[in-house]
């Protein structure tokens, strides 16, 4: 996989598009995220259903996985069964 591949979500409508990828399976509600649109969208697993917000970027704790969410939908995202985080803000420096 390589930066600027999409990715769609099997568990739900959830999007994303790969900004830094690393070795190791994306996985969106539990499910397994495919190049490809899959013909029937199941549901979430309850641990992974905190779902996804759309232009948030979301990271492992590593920052060897980064993801642009570009459509949201009910299932989180997650690497290997390891949930992955929202991106935080870089503060602007002061202007005094």
């Amino acid at each position: 996989m390589k930066p600027g591949t999409n990715l769609k979500s099997a568990a739900c409508d959830t999007e994303v598009m790969v900004i830094r990828c690393g070795d190791g399976a994306i996985e969106c509600g539990g499910a397994a995220m495919g190049e490809a649109k899959p013909e029937a969208v199941g549901t979430p697993s309850a641990d992974f259903a905190a779902g996804t917000l759309m232009g948030k970027r979301y990271v492992d704790a590593a920052g060897t996985f980064e993801l642009l969410c570009v459509k949201p939908g009910k299932g989180s995202l997650s690497v290997d069964g390891v949930a992955l985080q929202v991106k935080d803000a870089k503060p602007l420096p002061a202007s005094d």
